[in-house]
């Protein structure tokens, strides 16, 4: 049977960043998972203002579905 994979809408999707600025290790510090990317962003504005860091590694989590194609034929 074929199948579409989709976003699962009962689920919220999770968003983060973690600051990579630094010549020789990385700082490390980190939003801490969000459902809403405006939140992520103030946080990397906020971490930037106190410590003139620029660079973010930004990650996206969502889960997904398989669902059946329906009148498809085979």
């Amino acid at each position: 049977m074929p199948y579409v994979i989709a976003q699962d809408t009962t689920a919220e999707p999770e968003y983060e960043a973690r600051c990579v600025s630094g010549d020789e290790t990385e700082c490390g510090a980190e939003s801490g998972v969000r459902s809403d990317p405006a939140a992520v962003e103030e946080w990397q504005r906020k971490h930037t203002q106190e410590t003139r860091h620029l660079r973010y590694r930004r990650s996206f989590g969502d889960y997904s579905v398989l669902e059946p194609l329906e009148d498809v034929p085979l």
